[in-house]
Formats: structure tokens, C-alpha cells, sequence
């Protein structure tokens, strides 16, 4: 069975050739140069796709759908999110992992189950990680070494330092 990974939403339609403009959830929007082609579900099945052209004005990547030759064709796709094979995704650097390696995770301090990843959070010095503990409560946990001891993806299971004092979501 296939495996797909999320890397961007269909905002709008540019120009009357066909392009639409994305907004990227990729930390690597040059990744898009390189796409041949991309999955884009309607009613709950995943239809392949060919991309004939990329361009990027503005700060904004546009794609131009093969097949689709006008506003009125590309307009099918709007608000439509747009996914890869996992098998095309980026070749990630040692300790360096996607969300949705992370979401689902089980979090452990000190071989106690504290709760699971339920989002993440990018943010300029680091991401952070949202996780629901058994009490239904959101800890923030800084995605960095000083807390962080172990993340093994395969086994959805993050170990944390025994010593990392924890934030929950409501405390001031």
C-alpha cells in the first residue's frame, strides 16, 4: 500500500494558463523544481497527477497541472491539498525527522508513559512538541538535545531527559 506525505494546499488560481498557486508545508520548497508528479485526493481516493511546469513569483510556487490549460479547468483544484509518494520524499540529514514521523509518538520520561505527540510546532529557535498526557492536558516540550534524549520513528516512541522539567499548555 501506498504511503503519502502532505506538502502543500491549492490556494488559487494565477494567471488564465492554468497555474495555481500553493502554500508549502515542506521545509524544502525547492523541492518543487524537482516534482514530476503529485497526488491530489477527491472523494476519498488519491489521483495521480503530472506537473508540466514550476514557477515561483513573488515568494509563491505555482504549479501548472498537465492537462489542465485554463483558469476554468485548474479551478476543480482549489482548496485541494497536494501530497507526494513517501518513496519521493527528501533524504532527511541523521537526527533530523518529518511531523508526521513525530505526530502519533509516545512519549516517555524516565520509562513513564507521560501522554503522545498530538502537533508540532515550527517556530524560529525550534519546534516544539504538543503532547496530550493521560490527564487530557498539553505539555510543550522544546524538540532540543537539553530535553530530547532519544526519538526512534519506526517505534513511534520519544525518551526524554530524566531531568527536563515540563510545561504545560496553561501555566503562565
Amino acid at each position: 500500500m501506498d504511503q503519502f506525505i502532505l506538502i502543500a494546499k491549492i490556494v488559487a488560481l494565477r494567471g488564465s494558463d492554468g497555474f495555481v498557486a500553493i502554500d508549502s508545508y515542506s521545509d524544502f520548497s525547492e523541492r518543487f523544481y524537482d516534482l514530476k508528479k503529485i497526488f491530489i485526493e477527491f472523494f476519498g481516493n488519491k489521483k495521480e497527477f503530472v506537473v508540466e511546469e514550476v514557477d515561483k513569483i513573488k515568494g509563491k510556487f505555482l504549479l501548472k497541472i498537465k492537462g489542465f490549460n485554463s483558469s476554468d479547468d485548474a479551478k476543480i483544484f482549489i482548496g485541494k491539498h497536494i501530497f507526494i509518494d513517501e518513496k519521493d520524499s527528501i533524504q532527511l540529514s541523521e537526527n533530523t525527522f518529518f511531523i508526521h514521523d513525530i505526530i502519533g509518538s509516545k512519549v516517555y520520561r524516565s520509562k513513564v508513559l507521560l501522554g503522545s505527540v498530538e502537533d508540532v510546532l515550527v517556530l524560529p529557535a525550534n519546534d516544539v512538541y504538543v503532547v496530550k498526557d493521560l490527564n487530557n492536558k498539553n505539555i510543550l516540550i522544546p524538540a532540543i538535545k537539553d530535553f530530547i534524549k532519544k526519538i526512534d520513528p519506526e517505534k513511534k516512541r520519544i525518551d526524554l531527559v530524566a531531568e527536563c522539567d515540563l510545561l504545560y499548555e496553561d501555566e503562565n
